[in-house]
């Protein structure tokens, strides 16, 4: 155990080390979520009862999928370069590559989440502290089967990256449109609320706007935590397995 954790925080160190270094990337990251939440959440306001409390939760989803799933284009870029399998011949445990990884993806969208939050707040946006926590942890756990499942893709996709990228566009859009994020889907034709209920980054988003309401016993918050930890199960269990199968 202590060597397992000991290579976590080798691997989790080397790969935070270039956000450390510049940290000026991760505000650059940032640009598109801010123009939505300034620009796009403006337009909501009163169209959908409490704008803010409405809104601000669904660009936090929508940073979780862009952030920990385009976390595989570093894997890529390494696996392509070569360096990734340099680290491979060292005795570094290969979960734990996985895992230092998905950390620090995780402790870059904390810090994002926690900079949005306080700029929406002077804009309306009411803070319910116990909400936020528990919506915190329901992303990280969404946002470490994301970053898992985008690091097998990555590795799947070497060393051309062609089909990393074909499939990260295609299939990212889709899920952010089906799921209600910038606009309600109830008020959409009824084969396309058919459609959103089969995508789990659904019930995530509803679970994230009933926690952020405070309303923290809404039977979304139960459903959203169910698809947040199935995609957690799904991608660690892919990505350990593809990571000690070596590529």
């Amino acid at each position: 155990m202590m060597t397992f954790l000991r290579d976590t925080a080798t691997v989790f160190s080397r790969e935070f080390a270039p956000a450390r270094r510049d940290p000026t990337g991760l505000i650059f990251e940032m640009g598109q979520p801010l123009l939505f939440l300034f620009l796009f959440g403006s337009l909501l306001d009163g169209a959908v009862g409490s704008s803010w409390q409405w809104f601000v939760p669904g660009i936090l989803v929508m940073m979780c999928l862009t952030g920990p799933m385009a976390a595989g284009y570093t894997l890529l870029v390494e696996l392509i370069g070569g360096s990734m399998e340099r680290l491979l011949v060292t005795p570094l445990n290969r979960t734990a590559m996985l895992v230092g990884r998905t950390l620090k993806d995780m402790l870059v969208l904390l810090t994002q989440t926690v900079l949005i939050i306080l700029l929406a707040m002077p804009m309306g946006f009411e803070l319910f502290p116990a909400g936020v926590v528990l919506g915190l942890i329901q992303l990280v756990v969404f946002g470490v089967g994301l970053g898992s499942l985008s690091f097998v893709l990555a590795i799947k996709s070497a060393p051309g990256g062609t089909l990393f990228y074909i499939v990260s566009q295609s299939v990212l859009f889709p899920l952010l449109l089906l799921s209600g994020v910038l606009l309600p889907l109830e008020t959409a034709p009824t084969w396309l609320r058919v459609v959103g209920q089969a995508n789990p980054v659904t019930y995530v988003v509803d679970a994230q706007r009933a926690l952020f309401a405070g309303d923290l016993l809404d039977p979304s918050v139960l459903y959203g935590t169910a698809a947040a930890c199935a995609v957690a199960a799904i991608g660690l269990y892919l990505g350990n397995r593809a990571m000690r199968r070596g590529v």
